[in-house]
Formats: structure tokens, sequence, C-alpha cells
């Protein structure tokens, strides 16, 4: 790793990160093994939504950049370690939340789990392009919700489309509603990144305020 990269990693504070992936797949092992599921796979859909949801939660606030300015006006383009990182958060968290729920692969196992962290992955990463890497959390927690709420066991292939979080990891169209997810956040976060944030305290924004003073 050059310079460079060594330093695009750490503003996107690449040690936190890690630890928080970490953080998440051992509570997806601890949470799906308190649900005893070899009893009963469709246990797990409570680990397969939440744990990809938590992970995409962690990379979507990674997404971030520390310097706006700098990025834009950098000589060389931003877009391939955009792309790299946000490929390579994914893929890691692809691969290690699957450890918590090994086996039941026709129904509530890995490729589920794999398919779900995709998609979220991708709605926290078109929701930084729009609301900025802190709110990138948002929507995808509001959809998931949603689908959650409104789901009650509907057949069907619309039903595995919009309610793909919860379907079993054999469901054609719930890979293609997560796949295309996945697609459109990275291909929009690569192209612009995440939207500029204020580093600073709310006044700094505001014309003709002065900060309050500290006694």
């Amino acid at each position: 790793m050059n310079p460079g990269q060594l330093l695009y990693a750490r503003s996107r504070a690449l040690p936190p990160t890690l630890a928080a992936l970490a953080a998440t797949t051992g509570a997806a092992v601890w949470g799906a093994g308190a649900l005893d599921a070899y009893l009963d796979p469709a246990r797990r859909v409570p680990v397969i939504a939440l744990a990809p949801l938590a992970a995409a939660t962690v990379i979507g606030a990674s997404l971030r950049s520390g310097s706006d300015e700098l990025d834009r006006t950098a000589v060389r383009p931003w877009w391939p370690l955009r792309l790299v990182w946000l490929a390579s958060l994914t893929a890691l968290a692809a691969l290690l939340l699957p450890l918590a729920v090994l086996g039941h692969a026709q129904t509530f196992g890995p490729p589920a789990m794999i398919r779900n962290t995709l998609g979220c992955a991708g709605l926290s990463a078109s929701a930084a392009v729009f609301l900025g890497a802190r709110l990138s959390w948002l929507p995808a927690v509001a959809y998931v919700s949603a689908a959650s709420l409104a789901f009650s066991g509907a057949q069907g292939p619309a039903a595995a489309l919009w309610a793909w979080p919860l379907q079993p990891g054999a469901q054609p169209a719930a890979w293609t509603a997560a796949l295309t997810a996945f697609a459109a956040g990275a291909a929009l976060y690569t192209a612009r990144g995440a939207r500029p944030e204020s580093p600073g305290p709310p006044w700094t924004n505001c014309p003709g305020r002065r900060p309050p003073r500290s006694w």
C-alpha cells in the first residue's frame, strides 16, 4: 500500500471500521446461536435482516470524506479508490457474516446473508451520495423496517422483489433486487462520492454569527 492509499484508508477510519464489522459478526453469531435455528431455519430471519443492516451502517459511515475540497481538486481521479474501498468492505462483510448462519443454504443460510449484505450496502452507498455518510444508514434502516412490518408471508415474484431482505436464499427475484441495489449504489458512489458535510459546529455555517464564549 503506497502512502496515498494509506492516507486514504486512515481518512476513512479503517481500524474502527474493521473493528465494528468484527463486532457485528460476533453479535450475529451470538444472536443466531440463541435462536435454536436447528429446530426451524426460519428463526434466523431477524439475524439475516439485521446483521447486514448493521454492517451496511458501518460501511456507509466509512464513506465520508475528511477533505472534500482536496478530493475534488486532486490530480489523480478518486473513483478507483472509492470503488475499491466500497467493494472491499462489502466483500469483507459478505465473508464474515455468513459465519453466523452456516447450513440451510436453500433457506436462511449463507446465500441469504450475502444477498442482504450486498443489498443493504448498496442502499447505504446511494444514501451517502445524497444525504452524506452520517445519514447513510437512514434509508436502509427505513426500508428494511418497512419491509419487515409489511411482510406477512406474502408469496410470489412481486413480494420477493420488495421484501428481498426477508426472503430465503434461493429466491431469484430477491437476488435481482439486492444486486440491483448494490450496483446502483456502487455506481453512484464511485462516480460522485459522498455528499460533503460540514466538519464544524452548527454556528460555523451561519454568516454573521460567532461561536459562544467559553468562560
